[in-house]
């Protein structure tokens, strides 16, 4: 199995989800490549609804692109991918341990559980890392998510208004949240 850059590329963690499905979530390999870009075309329009399609391989190449810089991890159901969490590290000296969080679920997989269970992983992963701060974008109407990094302690930072065009051909919010760590070293 080749890996980037993490050494922990052998780790997999198994999820027993909420209706009694049980998914592995691991770091992603560069071998997975395939599969993330047949989860994203696989993805239900209202699964992308508040992304920002379309997920090419080359969209996906760009982001292995800077694999040093990442925590990638995916969930595998048998041989699919049906989930994509990561943390994207600033490289510059000025923003060491600053960093951005990005997550994806596939809509067979959303509302059991997979996505506290990566975000708890991802979050545990920049821990270990020493990580000072996490950040993210996330649209006001997308609930759910909303909910679920509150939980983690994230918090409103500020609101991008009328940021994002959607699908509806209307704006919405966009809503910027962050985390800050009480154990790093900053």
């Amino acid at each position: 199995m080749k890996q980037g850059a993490n050494e922990d590329a052998s780790r997999l963690w198994n999820v027993k989800l909420k209706d009694g499905r049980t998914v592995v979530v691991r770091f992603f390999v560069l071998e997975d490549k395939e599969k993330l870009a047949e989860m994203f075309a696989s993805m239900s329009s209202q699964a992308l609804r508040w992304g920002m399609p379309p997920y090419t391989t080359e969209v996906i190449d760009r982001w292995m692109s800077n694999l040093p810089n990442l925590i990638p991890l995916v969930a595998s159901d048998k041989d699919r991918i049906v989930g994509w969490a990561t943390i994207y590290k600033y490289s510059h000296s000025r923003r060491k341990g600053v960093c951005d969080l990005g997550m994806y679920l596939h809509q067979d997989f959303q509302n059991v559980g997979l996505g506290t269970a990566m975000l708890s992983r991802l979050l545990e992963l920049a821990e270990k890392k020493k990580l000072h701060r996490i950040s993210l974008h996330v649209i006001a109407d997308n609930h759910i998510a909303v909910h679920l990094y509150e939980k983690f302690g994230f918090r409103t930072e500020g609101i991008m208004r009328d940021a994002y065009l959607g699908d509806d051909a209307k704006y919405h919010d966009e809503i910027v949240m962050g985390l800050i760590s009480t154990h790093s070293d900053s």
